[in-house]
């Protein structure tokens, strides 16, 4: 018998997890090695533990899975990481495959194609639904198209997303690590490349396009 998929399942909502669990537990190729329900608990396990996949939600408390997929491949550059969300893909996909992701597929996707994503991203492969992959192709084929937080690099986006919600500066340079004058530095090249003005503008832009929980 080849050896498990071990895999680490992190979301802030029990429910979630256990509907995950129920059907990847009845696979003959997969384990639930480890759940976790927020970015910090992630990161404590990946340093002790071994995985062989992660399932990494978005929306957690204390450190959002941006963020935590970042202090991730400091820690492993080749960690395979699925991306879970509940924003439709074309908001974050790119952003997040940018980011280091292994593959982004919606929670309400059906557990068969979860299942084969798990099996994609664990053989060191990036797994892209087809919407997804229809969004990288766009991407690549026409590049000034692109939506203008797609544009960010993935720390801009990430501190876009922290100023959006209303964070300051050193909030942000506190839970970065970053010193205030480099996140102001950051917020420049933001509104910048957005073409935009304020925080507000970053507020009003991220809301629109359903970028902030």
């Amino acid at each position: 018998m080849p050896p498990l998929i071990r895999i680490l399942i992190a979301d802030d909502h029990e429910i979630v997890r256990a509907g995950f669990a129920q059907f990847i537990e009845d696979q003959d190729d997969m384990e639930i090695a480890a759940e976790a329900s927020t970015g910090d608990e992630v990161i404590a396990l990946i340093r002790k533990e071994t995985f062989d996949v992660v399932l990494l939600d978005i929306s957690m408390p204390h450190k959002n899975g941006i963020d935590c997929l970042r202090v991730v491949r400091q820690i492993d550059e080749t960690l395979p990481v699925l991306v879970l969300s509940g924003f439709p893909e074309e908001h974050y996909a790119v952003n997040m495959l940018r980011s280091g992701a292994n593959g982004y597929i919606a929670k309400n996707a059906p557990p068969e194609e979860l299942l084969k994503a798990i099996r994609v991203v664990a053989r060191g492969k990036r797994y892209l639904s087809e919407t997804a992959a229809e969004l990288v192709s766009a991407e690549l084929a026409h590049p000034t198209e692109r939506k203008l937080h797609e544009m960010l690099s993935a720390r801009e986006f990430q501190i876009f997303r922290k100023l959006a919600a209303g964070q300051s500066p050193t909030a942000i340079g506190d839970e970065l690590h970053l010193s205030v004058k480099t996140v102001s530095t950051y917020r420049a090249r933001v509104l910048e490349k957005m073409g935009l003005k304020t925080n507000a503008d970053l507020t009003y832009y991220a809301i629109k396009h359903a970028l902030v929980d």
